[in-house]
């Protein structure tokens, strides 16, 4: 099969080549899935887990892309739950070799049924975003209608989800990001935009919850805005700066079944939409993921071409 592989983390995506590896194998309570389209985060080069297994041995050269939509083509013994040929997607292991290939091995409970009426391209866009911001909001962050939400990077593709997601739930969002990102992150329904470059983050005010994707000295900033009982999540590691009167929590997005089946059905009840900036096929996946500009969105590698198995 066809794959993405990374062998140098010095070089971090621009190390990236095409080659051919040997087609993976279904092991107990897996299934092989043929991936239509595969979704990629580009801090998957700083992680650990892309260049080492669990016993801490050097895995390279390693396949990244850990977000995939596609087809149930076998199952290994004892897999329960799906079937040949159903469509589904998810969110494969950080330690195993991932989805920017035509082929992956995944355990089935990592996966979803993917209806129908949902595009490859769309479903592979939605594991990493939409659980990183399910999880931040309702799990870590116990989001409730009438709260406020500051939601740092509301342009990009976590916080395109988080602002849709917390003001679905009730929550007054105020979105954060650069001057450029401000059109974006109000189309995606904040009700406020915050300038970090130009505007001074305290003039917010009080908040419940922060939904931090940046860390740093906005860290610190937004921890001082907190409420008492309120919450900081963060995805970007440990939490440096908490807050004085209320919880800081970092935390590691993990595969759901059950949280990808709501997420989908926001997608198909129009109520949720996804944020892809750029498509591209494998051939050109490298070029596509060292992009030469800024991307506020997405990028989604389109493994098959589109007829088979789509709407």
């Amino acid at each position: 099969m066809k794959a993405i592989v990374v062998k140098d983390q010095a070089a971090g995506t621009a190390g990236m080549t095409l080659v051919e590896r040997p087609e993976p194998q279904a092991a107990i309570n897996d299934v092989v899935v043929q991936i239509h389209a595969s979704g990629f985060v580009p801090t998957e080069m700083e992680w650990p887990s892309t260049w080492t297994d669990r016993a801490g041995r050097d895995k390279t050269p390693s396949i990244p892309g850990h977000e995939l939509a596609g087809v149930v083509t076998a199952l290994g013994y004892g897999t329960t739950g799906l079937s040949v040929g159903q469509r589904v997607f998810g969110l494969a292991d950080w330690h195993r070799d991932g989805t920017l290939a035509e082929y992956v091995a995944i355990e089935a409970r990592k996966l979803a049924p993917l209806p129908g009426d949902v595009d490859f391209t769309v479903g592979a866009s939605l594991p990493i975003s939409g659980l990183t911001a399910w999880q931040g909001l309702f799990q870590h962050g116990r989001l409730q209608a009438g709260q406020t939400v500051l939601a740092h990077g509301a342009a990009g593709a976590v916080g395109t989800m988080v602002t849709q997601l917390a003001r679905e739930a009730g929550a007054y969002v105020i979105g954060t990001g650069r001057a450029a990102d401000r059109e974006k992150a109000l189309e995606f329904g904040a009700h406020e935009f915050v300038d970090l470059e130009n505007n001074a983050l305290e003039d917010v005010g009080c908040v419940d919850l922060v939904f931090d994707v940046i860390g740093g000295d906005v860290q610190k900033r937004s921890a001082a805005l907190i409420k008492a009982g309120g919450t900081l999540v963060s995805i970007v590691g440990p939490v440096e700066a908490r807050p004085a009167a209320g919880l800081a929590v970092d935390f590691v997005v993990e595969a759901d079944r059950a949280e990808l089946g709501e997420i989908v059905q926001r997608v198909r009840d129009g109520r949720l939409r996804t944020n892809i900036d750029n498509v591209s096929t494998l051939d050109d996946a490298v070029a596509a993921l060292n992009p030469t500009e800024r991307r506020r969105g997405k990028t989604i590698i389109r493994v098959r071409p589109r007829g088979h198995g789509d709407w």
